[in-house]
């Protein structure tokens, strides 16, 4: 992967629940040199866990609430939930430094991706931490921490407490919400595909396996290399393609309508959607069954 950070996104659009004034840093807390038990490094440890994909260390960091609602999570979103806290695709090795003021500089370095954290100072207010860490070319998010049985625990992100399951709940909804998106982009592609094959051969293919791949120099219009061959079948992006070629006597005048149907309703998508005749978008929650015409136009789209 190349070295693009995703922005930080455990605090997304929604808030959750909003930390009391009394949790807020106040500049004139002290700040305090760190200790090997300190906040920081607590914080170094939770953020190594999670780019090592290590779902016991990182639980480790969390108050006991928490530890037992990640511990709870299916094992998918154990997973997505380290891959967004570390900010990387898959399990990597971490580096653990300091700047020359003696704060700590974390890197977590996958195979595909680079991402590293630059702490700030610690501001402690009795059994309350807060550490701004910078993630180098994107953005700066600060910590909250408590102490916990002994140990520090992380308590919040920005002025939001951290709640495993709601967070968990959010995400989802962002993931339904990105799949959706992606199948419609996908339905615009395929449109914009049958329309190529269209200028190239005449009339408008009789299916999608029309447009897949073909052997190199054998372009045809039985494959007309405009598609992948997975598309071509059907399926892309939890999502699943039908073409339907609407007859008329002129070719010419052909006209084609393209549905989107989730493969597993409410995991990889909720809105089923459909491109009419004249490219418009239809969409709605048919609870997986397939969109129709008298379904609403997705936003963006104007009638005719």
């Amino acid at each position: 992967m190349r070295l693009t950070l995703r922005p930080l996104q455990l605090c997304g659009p929604l808030v959750l629940i909003v930390v009391s004034a009394l949790l807020i840093p106040h500049p004139t807390w002290p700040q305090q040199q760190e200790t090997p038990d300190g906040p920081a490094a607590a914080l170094s440890a939770a953020l190594a866990a999670a780019c090592r994909a290590s779902e016991p260390g990182f639980a480790t960091y969390l108050t006991a609430d928490n530890a037992a609602a990640f511990h709870a999570l299916p094992e998918a979103q154990r997973v997505a939930f380290l891959k967004r806290f570390s900010l990387t695709d898959g399990a990597g090795k971490t580096l653990a430094s300091s700047d020359t003021h003696g704060r700590v500089v974390l890197r977590c370095q996958s195979p595909e991706q680079t991402v590293e954290f630059r702490f700030g100072d610690v501001r402690l207010h009795e059994n309350l931490a807060f550490i701004s860490v910078t993630v180098v070319d994107t953005q700066q998010v600060q910590f909250g921490l408590i102490r916990e049985n002994g140990g520090w625990r992380l308590l919040s992100l920005g002025l939001v407490l951290l709640d495993i399951p709601q967070l968990s709940a959010q995400w989802s909804l962002e993931d339904l919400a990105q799949s959706e998106d992606e199948a419609v982009a996908t339905l615009r592609k395929l449109a914009v595909a049958a329309e190529s094959y269209r200028r190239a051969f005449g009339n408008l293919p009789k299916s999608l396996a029309e447009l897949g791949p073909a052997p190199k120099n054998e372009i045809s219009p039985e494959q007309a290399s405009l598609i992948d061959a997975q598309l071509a079948a059907g399926s892309a992006g939890g999502y699943r393609f039908l073409y339907h070629l609407v007859s008329s006597e002129a070719e010419t005048s052909a006209t084609f309508e393209l549905a989107a149907t989730p493969d597993d309703y409410g995991k990889t998508g909720q809105k089923s959607f459909l491109l009419d005749g004249s490219g418009k978008i239809h969409g709605a929650d048919k609870h997986g069954s397939a969109a129709a015409l008298d379904d609403p136009l997705i936003a963006g789209e104007k009638a005719p």
